[in-house]
């Protein structure tokens, strides 16, 4: 098949970690590769943020990107975009009334929306994965939410437009539902993880602590990491890497927030945020961990706990969202209720207090990435996903 991809701001070629950098990125060059390995022809659909990239631009992994003007060609925050949609949406309609692909998979809510206009003019099946929902972030968030006030009512209309909704978890099954999308156009087809790259087999970093637990994410304040610090004096003899955000921590505003929050507990010196970390470097890092911590808020899905297990790496997660379907608790590591510091420490103390139990929650964790979440694994279901879409569009037309 001839699959289009559009991931508007979430570039898979973007270093990961700075402010709208993350899981989705990892999620759409992850796929596109294991969708070339399966035979496909893949072009990913991405704004330009720099003048010197090139219009299009082949990967080692054999897909392709295509840089779309659509705004400036700087950084833009992603809660900015919307008004760049158009004309993102009129370069895909474009590209595609000449070289129509099999099917469209958008990712995220503007490339949904762009990616649905477009689909429709060139009569060509859609698929959307949310990767997040605006109800979800607007309940958490509130007042502090930044998205554009369209985005629940935009989201809801791509639930009805496009042919299929990809969902990466239960929970986001459940939030669709509530928005009142049709079930049967929902699949939970998750995330998956690169089991060559994170296995328990490699380098392991240095550690300072006869403990350590390692977090990992954009530091922002939704991830966790200050109910971490909050925990740490209640867990003796650990120390605490927190890895991500920009290069350069000196001037990012949550980098110096969360030093002072360790400062003011008396754990500074247990702390160390390595800010933005190579993620050829990142199985080193999860390998040297006792406990991968993973304490969001909210979490869409959440990508770094399959890594960790892949790892052979225990993992305690806040029971939100998509974490409550990859660990399962007391099996591959310990669910905590979310903004608890004192219910965290529990279960960190849990498990490194007890080696055994870390040790049994790895290897369980690295059998349940095996069995159900590695790419290869992930792309078949979606390939299974593209090809009912197609199958029900030809039958439409038929009719």
């Amino acid at each position: 098949m001839r699959i289009a991809m559009v991931s508007e701001h979430a570039s898979p070629l973007a270093a990961l970690g700075g402010a709208d950098a993350g899981g989705q990125n990892v999620h759409v060059a992850a796929l596109a590769a294991a969708l070339v390995r399966r035979g496909h022809e893949v072009s990913v659909f991405t704004r330009r943020d720099a003048r010197e990239l090139p219009r299009r631009v082949g990967t080692p992994d054999g897909y392709d990107v295509v840089h779309v003007d659509a705004g400036p060609a700087r950084h833009v925050p992603k809660d900015d975009l919307l008004p760049h949609m158009t004309d993102f949406s009129h370069f895909l309609a474009h590209d595609w009334s000449r070289t129509p692909p099999d099917v469209v998979h958008s990712h995220f809510w503007m490339s949904g929306l762009a990616s649905v206009l477009a689909a429709r003019r060139c009569r060509v099946p859609a698929v959307h994965t949310y990767h997040a929902l605006g109800t979800v972030k607007r309940r958490h968030q509130g007042s502090q939410d930044t998205s554009p006030a369209q985005r629940i009512a935009v989201e809801r209309l791509i639930g009805h437009e496009v042919d299929a909704i990809a969902a990466t978890c239960d929970d986001e099954v459940r939030e669709l539902l509530a928005m009142g999308l049709p079930r049967h156009k929902i699949a939970v087809v998750p995330c998956g993880v690169d089991t060559e790259l994170f296995s328990p087999a490699g380098p392991v970093a240095g550690r300072t602590a006869p403990h350590r637990v390692v977090s990992v994410g954009r530091l922002v304040a939704r991830k966790g990491f200050d109910d971490l610090i909050a925990a740490l004096p209640l867990v003796p003899d650990t120390e605490l890497v927190i890895a991500g955000g920009p290069p350069d921590l000196a001037d990012d505003p949550e980098a110096r927030r969360l030093r002072a929050r360790a400062q003011a507990l008396g754990v500074s010196g247990r702390v160390h945020l390595t800010g933005q970390l190579a993620r050829a470097d990142m199985p080193a890092l999860l390998r040297s961990a006792d406990v991968v911590a993973c304490v969001p808020w909210y979490e869409p899905f959440g990508i770094v706990p399959l890594e960790a297990m892949a790892c052979g790496v225990p993992v305690v997660a806040s029971a939100v969202g998509g974490l409550t379907d990859t660990v399962v608790d007391g099996v591959t590591g310990v669910l905590t209720p979310p903004r608890d510091p004192r219910r965290l420490a529990r279960a960190l103390r849990s498990v490194l207090g007890e080696p055994s139990l870390g040790l049994a929650c790895g290897m369980a964790g690295q059998d349940r990435v095996n069995a159900l979440y590695t790419w290869d694994g992930i792309a078949a279901r979606t390939e299974q996903g593209y090809l009912r879409t197609r199958a029900n569009d030809d039958l439409a037309v038929t009719r």
